[in-house]
Order: structure tokens, then C-alpha cells, then sequence
């Protein structure tokens, strides 16, 4: 009997290939795990809209961490708990992506808007729980770091090493993802959280067992206890074989 009771997996990096989809071997070393009596749960920067095929695919009935803990689902279709950023808070951090001329998206309960959708109607009646940044100057990047600690409280970490996520003060997937041990009336030293990115750093570090991706950003892998494969190659069903099933 495996010693872990949850897998926690981050999606775009870990569970999907390059090209944004579940590998063969991913899913069928899921079904393996869900077999054996663990829950697989997916943790990611994304919001519901963006995730709901994937569970599709895979099956899932479990919870659901997503927009990197802004939202805590018990389902595919129940929401637990929602940590929202206020829609003043919004709009200072859109004027900061204005001014510096960076690419810009948001999460809010309707979508996923970006500099090129944004719709200026969209406002206070809008339940936000994320705001994003990219830039591939480094200069700029940190002028945002910068400029949002000017604003507020904010939880600042990343999907990638040229953009910037921005969740409310202490949210993160490893928040998220304390919720869904809750639920389930597990502890967090029975989950396995493999990720590749800043916004992973939380869950890996607080995890029983934090696994990086072998395309994993460095600071991710110097937190992780062990490193497995890339998303290219089938990293996710490696750590189940040897971690979780323990058949080596």
C-alpha cells in the first residue's frame, strides 16, 4: 500500500506536453494511481474554463486547485472557496502594464481577458482572482516587481521565467491544496505535488514529497527531494511508477 494518498499535479510544464496535451503513458499511470486508492488532483495557474477538458480526459471527480489557489473547487462543478482581488486593486495593476508597455491578462469568474480582449465594461460586478504580466526584459520585469509592492499585499510568483502572476497575499497552490486536505481529511505529508515553475514552489516545498519536472526552473528543483523526467517525456508517470507505486 502506497505511503501517499494525493498526487498534486501542475499542468502546462508537468502533466502536459509541449503541445498542451495528457501523453498516453501520463494517463494510464493515472488510472493506475486512482486504482490504488490515491486521489489525483490538478494544481495550476489556470482558471476552471481552461481546466475542465483535461479532467474530462483523465476522468477525475476530485477536487480542484486552481488559478494557482485563487479557487479551491470540491468538484468539477462545486465551488469550496474563492480568494478574490478587489477590482480597484485591478485597475492599478492594468495602469502599471499600460505605462511599461508589457502584455497583460486577468483570471475573473467569466474568463480569461487580455490586453488584446479587455473589455473596459468589465468591472466591480466581476469576481477577479488573478492578474498576469509577461515581458522578456529583465528591466521592465523587475520595475513590475517594483511597482506592485507599491500597490499592495501580493502573493508574486510565476508560471514561466518572463512573466509575473499576481494572487492575493498568501495564496498559492500550496494554500490551496491545505483546503483540498481538509476536505479529503488528509495531511499534508501524505501528498506528492510535482510542478516546474515559481508558482509550484509552495506546494513542492510543503508537500510530503516535492518531485520538479526535469524542464523545471532551477530554484524549483533545488526545493524539490527529487527531480524526475521532463513533461516531453512522460516525467508525471515516472514519479508514479517509483514514488507512489513503488514498483521501482
Amino acid at each position: 500500500m502506497t505511503t501517499y494518498k494525493l498526487l498534486a499535479l501542475d499542468m502546462d510544464g508537468t502533466l502536459l506536453n509541449d503541445r498542451k496535451e495528457i501523453s498516453q503513458s501520463n494517463r494510464e499511470w493515472i488510472a493506475k494511481c486512482r486504482k490504488q486508492g490515491v486521489t489525483v488532483v490538478l494544481s495550476t495557474g489556470r482558471g476552471i474554463q481552461h481546466i475542465l477538458t483535461y479532467v474530462e480526459q483523465l476522468e477525475l471527480d476530485s477536487p480542484i486547485v486552481a488559478v494557482n489557489g485563487g479557487e479551491v473547487w470540491k468538484s468539477r462543478d462545486q465551488l469550496h472557496l474563492r480568494h478574490v482581488i478587489p477590482f480597484a486593486q485591478i485597475e492599478e495593476l492594468r495602469r502599471i502594464a499600460l505605462e511599461l508597455n508589457v502584455w497583460y491578462w486577468a483570471y475573473h469568474t467569466e474568463g480569461k481577458p487580455t490586453r488584446d480582449s479587455w473589455d473596459e465594461n468589465c468591472g466591480s460586478q466581476t469576481a477577479w482572482i488573478k492578474f498576469g504580466y509577461h515581458t522578456e526584459d529583465p528591466v521592465k520585469l523587475a520595475n513590475l516587481h517594483q511597482r506592485i509592492s507599491q500597490i499592495g499585499d501580493f502573493e508574486l510568483t510565476n508560471s514561466h521565467p518572463t512573466n509575473i502572476e499576481v494572487n492575493p497575499a498568501g495564496i498559492t497552490k500550496a494554500s490551496g491544496l491545505r483546503e483540498v486536505c481538509k476536505l479529503l481529511n488528509i495531511g499534508m505529508h501524505e501528498v506528492v505535488a510535482v510542478g516546474d515553475s515559481a508558482n509550484d514552489l509552495a506546494m513542492i516545498a510543503e508537500a510530503g514529497l516535492g518531485v520538479a519536472m526535469g524542464n523545471a526552473q532551477e530554484e524549483v528543483k533545488l526545493v524539490a527531494d527529487v527531480v524526475t523526467d521532463s513533461n516531453e517525456e512522460d516525467g508525471v508517470s515516472k514519479v508514479i511508477r517509483r514514488y507512489i507505486l513503488e514498483l521501482g
